[in-house]
C-alpha cells in the first residue's frame, strides 16, 4: 500500500513523497500516525535530515545504502532523511547514510533537487489528503 505525503518547504515550495508500506510497515504507520510533523532541517552533502521527530522505530529491513530520492528513517537519530544524491561517506556512486537507516519511500515531485537554503529552517511534513 501507498501513501502520499507532503513536505512544506516554504509557503510555494513543497515536495510530493510517496511512502510505501511494504518497505518499512512499522515505521511507515509510527510516521504517518504522527503527522504533521514540523522540525527542523539539516543539510549533509546531498542529504536532508531533521532533528529527531516523535518516533521511535527500531531497525527495520534497514540498509547500509540508499537509492537517489529515497526517503528513510534513521533510528538512532530519531530523524527522517531525504536523499538527494552523494553523502560525504559514500564511495563514488554510492549513497551512502551515515548508518543502516529504514526506507520508506520516494520523492515522487518532477525536476527535484536539494532546496537552497534550507539548512537550519523548519519544514512540515502532512497528509497530502
Amino acid at each position: 500500500m501507498l501513501s502520499k505525503i507532503i513536505i512544506d518547504i516554504t509557503q510555494n515550495e513543497y515536495l510530493e513523497i510517496e511512502l510505501d508500506y511494504s518497505l518499512a510497515p512499522n515505521t511507515v504507520k509510527a510516521i504517518l500516525d504522527n503527522l504533521p510533523i514540523s522540525v527542523t532541517v539539516h543539510v549533509w552533502g546531498e542529504e536532508i535530515y531533521t532533528d529527531p521527530i516523535p518516533v521511535i522505530v527500531q531497525e527495520e529491513n534497514s540498509k547500509p545504502l540508499v537509492s537517489l530520492l529515497d526517503v528513510a528513517y534513521w533510528p538512532p537519530g530519531h530523524a527522517i532523511c531525504l536523499f538527494f544524491g552523494p553523502t560525504p561517506i559514500g564511495h563514488k556512486g554510492e549513497i551512502k547514510p551515515y548508518s543502516p537507516v529504514n526506507v520508506i519511500g520516494k520523492i515522487i515531485s518532477k525536476d527535484v533537487k536539494i532546496p537552497i537554503n534550507i539548512d537550519g529552517k523548519k519544514i512540515t511534513f502532512r497528509s497530502s489528503c
